[in-house]
C-alpha cells in the first residue's frame, strides 16, 4: 500500500518536472524569438537610415548638378548677351560712321578731278579768249567746291603752319632761316578732309 502510494506521488513529481521542464523550454523559445524579432527590428531600422543617408546623398548630388548646369548656363547666356551688346554697338557705330563719311568714296573720286582744275587755273595767258575760257573754268571751280563744301569736305591747312603726320606727308625737306624747323614751307598737293577725317593727306615741303 506504501509502494503504491509512493509511486503516484513520484509519478506525481515526474509530471510537474516535466511542466516545468517544458515550461522552460517554451519560455527560452519565446525569448531567443523576441531577441530575433529585436534584431530583425534593429536590422530594419538601420537599413532605413542607410537608405535615408543615400537618399539624402543623391538628392543632393542632384543638386549639385542642377546648380551646376544653372551656373553654366547663365555664364553663357551673360557672354551671348555681352557678343549681342558688342555686336549691336558695332552695327551701331558702323551705320553712324557709314553715314558720317558716306561721301568719302565720291570725294575721293573727284579730288583729281579738283586738281586738273587747279593745274588749269594756273596756266597764265595773255590772249583774251584764253582769259574768257579761265574765268569760266574758275566759275566751275567755285562751283565744284562749294558742292564739297555742302558736304563738310574742305582743303586741309597745310602751308605756314608745323608738320603734323595725321594731315600732312612730307616728300621734301627744305633749310630756312625764315622759318621754324618743321614748319611748312610750300604745298606740293593740296589735302582735304571730310569732317574730321582726312581722306588725303597734303603732299608738303617742310623746313629742317
Amino acid at each position: 500500500m506504501d509502494n503504491q502510494k509512493e509511486e503516484r506521488t513520484s509519478n506525481v513529481l515526474n509530471e510537474e518536472e516535466m511542466e516545468e521542464t517544458e515550461k522552460a523550454q517554451e519560455e527560452k523559445v519565446i525569448e531567443e524569438q523576441q531577441e530575433n524579432a529585436d534584431e530583425q527590428l534593429e536590422n530594419v531600422e538601420e537599413t532605413e537610415v542607410d537608405t535615408e543617408k543615400e537618399r539624402a546623398e543623391k538628392e543632393r548630388a542632384e543638386k549639385e548638378r542642377i546648380e551646376a548646369e544653372l551656373k553654366e548656363l547663365n555664364e553663357r547666356f551673360l557672354r551671348v548677351q555681352a557678343d549681342y551688346d558688342n555686336f549691336r554697338k558695332r552695327t551701331k557705330a558702323e551705320k553712324e560712321a557709314a553715314a558720317k563719311y558716306r561721301s568719302q568714296s565720291l570725294a575721293e573720286q573727284l579730288l583729281p578731278v579738283l586738281d586738273n582744275f587747279e593745274r588749269a587755273l594756273s596756266v597764265e595767258t595773255t590772249n583774251e579768249e584764253s582769259k574768257s575760257i579761265l574765268q569760266g573754268v574758275e566759275m566751275v571751280y567755285r562751283q565744284f567746291l562749294e558742292a564739297l563744301k555742302q558736304e563738310d569736305i574742305e582743303e586741309v591747312e597745310a602751308y605756314g603752319v608745323p608738320f603734323d603726320p595725321n594731315k600732312h606727308q612730307a616728300v621734301m625737306q627744305e633749310k630756312s632761316e625764315e622759318h621754324e624747323p618743321g614748319i611748312v614751307l610750300e604745298v606740293l598737293q593740296k589735302g582735304y578732309r571730310l569732317k574730321d577725317r582726312v581722306i588725303r593727306p597734303a603732299m608738303v615741303k617742310v623746313n629742317e
